[in-house]
């Protein structure tokens, strides 16, 4: 248990039937990137506790940390964490670390955040990072879903956001969300990757298409849209970041890929 700090869980919201996030106390001696993960497990297993990697989706000046699951009712983890009430205890590795941070992006003028699901924690946090707005000058979070009440944190960027107290007007003026859904009706219908195969999402954003003279992009989600979002950008032309600290036109989190 040396390597993993024990925090107190602050808050906890269920956005679905399937989808909730917690806050918890933070670590003085915890620094983190954005769009880093730590390892996050229960206290109760004490001889060799359940542990699995969770993005932080708090920015990394907030004294709090948040993290975003899914619910699974079998799972190693998830099972218990997903009864998680103001009060518990978990524990929480010292070292963060993950290759979706801004730092392995070329310089560039537009960054795409493509997500589903959960995927979508990461990019929580880096579009609460000032530094994200001083390195392009717009920032087009993409969430893929597949009913609209799984489209969480909506509120929050849609609305809550654009008033921050600091950077309010820089997410106001720069920050475009896109959210889409696959298996109900809504106003952008159907896969990230249908939508940009489609030139739909460009038509909709009234923006031109993908180009890696200018664009850059980040990938987390399930295995499969990863793969057919990293190929899409391969055949136009954008180079991955092959380990941290290179830098790239896009980048993904490969802790997470099967």
């Amino acid at each position: 248990m040396k390597n993993l700090n024990v925090e107190k869980v602050l808050d906890v919201h269920h956005w679905s039937d399937n989808l909730f996030s917690f806050k918890t106390t933070r670590s003085q001696s915890l620094k983190f990137r954005n769009g880093e993960f730590l390892m996050i497990g229960l206290p109760e297993e004490q001889t060799r506790p359940i542990i699995r990697a969770y993005s932080i989706a708090s920015p990394n000046y907030e004294e709090h940390l948040e993290f975003f699951s899914i619910k699974v009712p079998d799972g190693a983890l998830t099972s218990k964490l997903q009864h998680l009430v103001k009060g518990s205890e978990i524990v929480v590795s010292k070292k963060p670390t993950g290759t979706l941070v801004i730092d392995d992006l070329k310089p560039g003028k537009r960054l795409f955040l493509f997500a589903t699901g959960t995927g979508l924690a990461p990019f929580i946090s880096i579009i609460q990072d000032p530094e994200t707005y001083e390195k392009f000058d717009q920032i087009i979070l993409c969430h893929g879903v597949r009913f609209i009440q799984e489209l969480a944190y909506r509120d929050f960027i849609e609305n809550q956001l654009p008033q921050h107290e600091y950077i309010g007007e820089l997410i106001e003026n720069q920050l475009v969300y896109y959210p889409s859904v696959t298996r109900e009706p809504f106003k952008h219908q159907g896969r990230i990757t249908k939508l940009i195969n489609s030139k739909q999402m460009f038509k909709d954003l009234d923006i031109d298409g993908l180009n890696p003279e200018h664009d850059r992009a980040m990938i987390c989600g399930n295995s499969e849209m990863l793969q057919d979002i990293s190929e899409l950008l391969d055949n136009a032309g954008f180079e991955i970041s092959p380990k941290i600290g290179v830098q790239g036109d896009y980048v993904i989190e490969r802790a997470f890929v099967d």
